[in-house]
C-alpha cells in the first residue's frame, strides 16, 4: 500500500470515528440532543394539552369546546440515548392481545406520520413489514408497548387481523431524525405516527 494512500485511509478513519462520537453534553454532530430534548418535551406538552383525539374521524385536533386533552389519555416511557434521556409518549387505543415485539423484532402494520402542525408527511394503508432495527428509535421504543393481534385466515386464502396493537406515538426529535431533514420533514421535528 502507498504512503498516499495508507495516510487517506487513516485521515478517513479517524474523520469517520470523530463523526460518530458524541460529546459529554450530549451533542451528537451538530445536534444538541440536551436542548433538543427538553425543548421537545416541553412542546409535546403543550400538544397534548391542547389537543384531543376526535372519536368519531380518529384524528386529532385542536381543543375548543372542553374536549378531554390528550395529555390525561397518553402514557409515557424515559428512553436513554447516547446518555440524554427523552420522554416518548404514546395513546393506547387498542393494546392488542398476543405478544409484545422487542426493539429486535419486525412488525407488520400501517401508519400515517405528521408534524405537530398537521402536516402529513407519509403513510402506508396497507400491511407492510418493518423491521425495528431500521426504524426510528420512537418507533423501536413506542412499538414495544403494544401487543399482536390474532391473524383471521379467510377460505379464499385472504387475511386480517384482530384485535391487533393501535394507537399513536408522540416522538421527540432525538428519537426521530434528529438535524437530519428528510421529505417533508424539517429538521429537529418531533413526530407523530398513527398506526
Amino acid at each position: 500500500m502507498s504512503m498516499k494512500l495508507r495516510n487517506a485511509v487513516v485521515f478517513m478513519g479517524v474523520l469517520m470515528l470523530l463523526m460518530g462520537c458524541s460529546d459529554d453534553n450530549g451533542t451528537i454532530g451538530s445536534y444538541d440532543a440536551e436542548k433538543y430534548a427538553a425543548e421537545d418535551d416541553i412542546a409535546l406538552i403543550e400538544y397534548l394539552e391542547s389537543h384531543y383525539l376526535n372519536e368519531e374521524d380518529g384524528m386529532i385536533w385542536s381543543i375548543t369546546n372542553g374536549e378531554t386533552p390528550l395529555y390525561n389519555q397518553v402514557e409515557s416511557i424515559n428512553v436513554t440515548k447516547n446518555d440524554v434521556n427523552f420522554k416518548l409518549y404514546f395513546l393506547k387505543q387498542n393494546e392488542g392481545v398476543g405478544s409484545n415485539p422487542t426493539v429486535a423484532d419486525s412488525v407488520l402494520t400501517t401508519y400515517r406520520g405528521m408534524l405537530m402542525d398537521s402536516t402529513f408527511f407519509d403513510s402506508r394503508s396497507s400491511y407492510t413489514w418493518f423491521s425495528l432495527t431500521d426504524v426510528v428509535d420512537g418507533w423501536a421504543h413506542g412499538f414495544k408497548n403494544f401487543r399482536e393481534g390474532v391473524k383471521v385466515v379467510n377460505p379464499d386464502e385472504s387475511f386480517y387481523y384482530e384485535n391487533s396493537g393501535k394507537g399513536i406515538l408522540f416522538i421527540p426529535s432525538g428519537l426521530g431524525y434528529q438535524n437530519q431533514p428528510q421529505t417533508g420533514i424539517p429538521e429537529n421535528s418531533p413526530l407523530i405516527f398513527y398506526f
